[in-house]
């Protein structure tokens, strides 16, 4: 890690890096995003959490610029995302990485090759250096052997290990996560939640996740905000949330299912 990447990423811990201002998102007539406001602390891992459909992946896709609210600001280190051109927009993703819910490969490349794509796109690195910096990035995530495979020769876990070494390769003080444990059985998805943490510790990346794993937001979260039909229902630690009055909150964290919801008889 360059000392100018250790320094913007480990700056000031409990700084505010992200700040959302009454985010408001629409699909077509419907919307998605009412009025979300929410901070998040360089170093911290931050958890989106809610039922299917409430706009956890809308916010995160908002966040990296990858869709433009209808109204509301994103500022991220003070800027505003919401307001920026193209151009300036490339440049603020250059110190993001985004690991996709399906790992987001090139079928036709090499795992090394995809972790070369934003050192070759965006990192202005001398091509003598990028081997040894794939080489480092998938040994980061326990991937050393993998550089010459094809993603379809790794399984689930391994898919996603690497679409996070990509995530990593530019050494980002941020990095988003869509649903990292999604089709993963416990033992796999527990690794990629330790992986994580160890990379929050070793290189010092916020995180922002959205998942509906229990086990991983108890394991990863410092912090989460809980998202329902589109609004903010809690922000908050885990503990205070498994604490919390709120019914909605109380039911995902007791995994109760709606009361309208009955069981079918087995014939």
């Amino acid at each position: 890690m360059t000392n100018a990447a250790q320094r913007e990423n480990n700056a000031e811990p409990g700084r505010v890096i992200f700040e959302v201002r009454d985010l408001v998102a629409q699909y077509g007539d419907t919307r998605v995003l009412d009025g979300v406001s929410c901070q998040i602390f360089a170093g911290e891992v931050f958890v989106i959490i809610g039922a299917s459909g409430s706009g956890k992946t809308t916010l995160l896709k908002h966040m990296c610029g990858l869709l433009k609210p209808v109204s509301g600001e994103i500022l991220y280190n003070g800027a505003n995302i919401a307001q920026m051109d193209e151009e300036q927009l490339a440049r603020m993703l250059r110190k993001m990485g985004i690991a996709f819910q399906s790992s987001g490969l090139i079928a036709s490349m090499t795992v090394g090759e995809n972790v070369a794509l934003p050192l070759r796109e965006y990192g202005e690195v001398d091509e003598t250096l990028i081997e040894a910096i794939i080489r480092l990035k998938l040994s980061l995530v326990g991937l050393a052997a993998a550089e010459n495979l094809m993603p379809e020769e790794l399984s689930g876990g391994m898919r996603k290990r690497a679409g996070l070494a990509r995530a990593i390769a530019l050494e980002p003080p941020v990095v988003f996560f869509d649903e990292p444990s999604a089709g993963l059985d416990p033992i796999t998805a527990a690794g990629v939640d330790e992986l994580v943490l160890d990379l929050r510790k070793l290189l010092g990346i916020t995180f922002i996740i959205v998942t509906h794993e229990l086990d991983s937001i108890r394991l990863v979260a410092d912090r989460i905000i809980m998202l329902d039909k589109g609004k903010v229902i809690f922000t908050g630690t885990v503990e205070e949330a498994e604490k919390s009055t709120n019914e909605r909150v109380r039911q995902f964290f007791e995994r109760r299912p709606d009361e309208h919801i009955t069981q079918r008889n087995i014939v």
